[in-house]
């Protein structure tokens, strides 16, 4: 491998912009993935449809190892230019660093390995971003009868990921009453007024010893400055890496009630992703320490982070994972988002190891 044949083959997949909600431009990335992999390797590859959404698929289809990425990215049409910019060892583009270099450092490492697609699947999904709604059945099911599943998201720092939290995601409305608000105030409900104690209260949920986060984001209320609101709207956001933390903050915001006796609310969603808990990395991340030093590296390093992955999915459904082996770079849904060309080889090489000595 030549890491300029590499980076051609990646400008080709950065410069197809794929946001998540764009269900055409996610199927023409995963037909370019396809036709990039008939470049690379003997076996061909494959589009299926999962719940409408395109899946790239390589290999086997009862695999021992899973390779796990996804091609959708967070960057609308045309929302982050250049496409493509290479200032000396530093490479930008919208979803190069989640995780179009991840993808391919994956499907580079199966060059070196004879006959991986009779034991090895590499996967990319389209809708991970989002939540992966569609692919999240594929992906448990995929995962429940593999040996190990490999996700090559973005490293932080060339540092494997061990621990993810999980994830849930609210939306709470509350229904007032509608009134003139210098006239007859006590005649309305203010919707405002019972959002704002609800925020409180979810504010409250947090619990710092086991990172868990509660935090209310998108807040809307009102209609006009001189009407009490009668519907106010809150969105939150809350993470934690245990799932005992996750069905805790669940109970609590489903016991949420408004202070008004007359007001009405509503609370819609749930848990999301499950976490990534560190019984599920402790071997993978044992083993690929080992592959690094009888490869003469340096220690690899763990981290365990805020963001979650469709690696969350695999380790709930049974399989030993290991996230965090793509690529080397920084800014991730930012606008300095950016890959490393210098650390291309070296972590497609400690993957190759990694995969050889897992179906060793």
């Amino acid at each position: 491998m030549t890491t300029a044949t590499f980076l051609s083959d990646l400008e080709k997949l950065v410069r197809c912009q794929s946001p998540s909600e764009d269900l055409a431009a996610c199927t023409e990335v995963a037909h370019l993935a396809v036709a990039i992999a008939a470049d690379n390797l003997p076996h061909p590859a494959e589009v299926i449809i999962e719940e409408g959404r395109p899946v790239f698929w390589w290999g086997s289809k009862n695999p021992e190892i899973v390779l796990l990425t996804h091609l959708d990215t967070v960057w609308p049409i045309d929302s982050f230019l250049p496409l493509w910019e290479v200032n000396g060892d530093q490479i930008s583009g919208p979803g190069i660093f989640d995780m179009k270099a991840g993808f391919l450092q994956a499907l580079y490492s199966l060059k070196e390995i004879p006959n991986a697609h009779e034991r090895v699947a590499l996967i990319a999904t389209s809708d991970e971003e989002v939540g992966s709604k569609a692919s999240r059945a594929l992906i448990e099911r995929v995962s429940s009868g593999a040996r190990a599943v490999l996700v090559t998201e973005a490293s932080l720092d060339g540092k494997v990921k061990v621990g993810r939290k999980g994830t849930s995601m609210y939306h709470i409305m509350i229904h007032g009453r509608a009134a003139h608000a210098g006239l007859e105030p006590e005649k309305g409900i203010n919707a405002t007024v019972e959002i704002a104690r609800i925020v409180e209260q979810v504010l409250s949920l947090e619990n710092k010893e086991h990172g868990t986060t509660v935090v209310p984001t998108l807040l809307r209320s009102g209609t006009t400055t001189n009407t009490v609101p009668a519907l106010a709207e809150l969105d939150i956001d809350a993470r934690s890496f245990l799932y005992a933390e996750l069905e805790r903050v669940d109970a609590a915001i489903r016991a949420l009630t408004p202070t008004h006796p007359e007001a009405r609310i509503e609370i819609l969603g749930g848990i999301n992703r499950p976490p990534l808990e560190l019984a599920a990395t402790a071997a993978l991340y044992e083993t690929i320490e080992k592959v690094a030093k009888d490869m003469g590296l340096p220690p690899i390093g763990s981290a365990s982070v805020g963001g979650a992955s469709d690696g969350n999915f695999a380790a709930a459904a049974g399989a030993p994972t290991l996230d965090g082996l793509g690529a080397v770079g920084n800014g991730a849904h930012a606008r300095h988002e950016h890959i490393f060309a210098s650390s291309i080889p070296g972590q497609i090489s400690l993957l190759t190891g990694f995969i050889k000595e897992l179906l060793a």
